[in-house]
């Protein structure tokens, strides 16, 4: 992917600020104060704990229901129900269209087709990328799965029988 991916005015993406003051700020270009910014919404939650999904909207398919709750799930420390909502729905409904673009792909076999499915294939993943559902994105965000154990150590274990 290249360094403008998902910035039309070309050039880097910019930085987000949580990762510039994490950096330290390492361009010295002058920054708000902390005391400046307004938190967004954590997670939300219900009184059990169970995290709070916002309702998909009526014009979803199923797969971009499914689409809904995956994001709202995958997401939920950082995608904000209040401000990215807007940006989920797209995404949602493009990911309804590029089905419905697939199957037609698959039954008519037009290029022209097929060509617009590749297209919005990429929208669908710079989409994704500004929500911070690809692993580099992600860690732009300054969010991490941290995994405790590699893949390669825990085949040695189970073959070392210490399931």
């Amino acid at each position: 992917m290249n360094a403008g991916a998902g910035n039309r005015h070309g050039g880097r993406t910019p930085k987000p600020l949580e990762e510039k003051f994490r950096l330290g700020n390492p361009s010295g270009r002058p920054l708000p104060e902390r005391s400046e910014l307004m938190a967004l919404p954590g997670v939300v939650v219900d009184e059990a704990g169970a995290l709070v999904i916002p309702d998909p909207p009526d014009e979803l398919g199923p797969e971009g229901i499914e689409t809904w709750q995956r994001i709202w799930v995958a997401g939920a420390r950082w995608i904000s129900t209040s401000t990215d909502v807007h940006a989920v729905q797209l995404l949602c409904e493009q990911i309804d269209e590029r089905a419905d673009l697939r199957r037609r792909v698959k039954l008519y076999n037009d290029w022209r087709e097929r060509s617009a499915l590749r297209t919005l294939e990429r929208q669908i993943m710079a989409g994704l990328a500004l929500l911070g559902l690809n692993p580099v994105d992600r860690s732009r965000l300054g969010v991490a799965i941290v995994q405790t154990e590699s893949t390669i150590d825990r085949i040695r274990r189970e073959r070392a029988g210490g399931q």
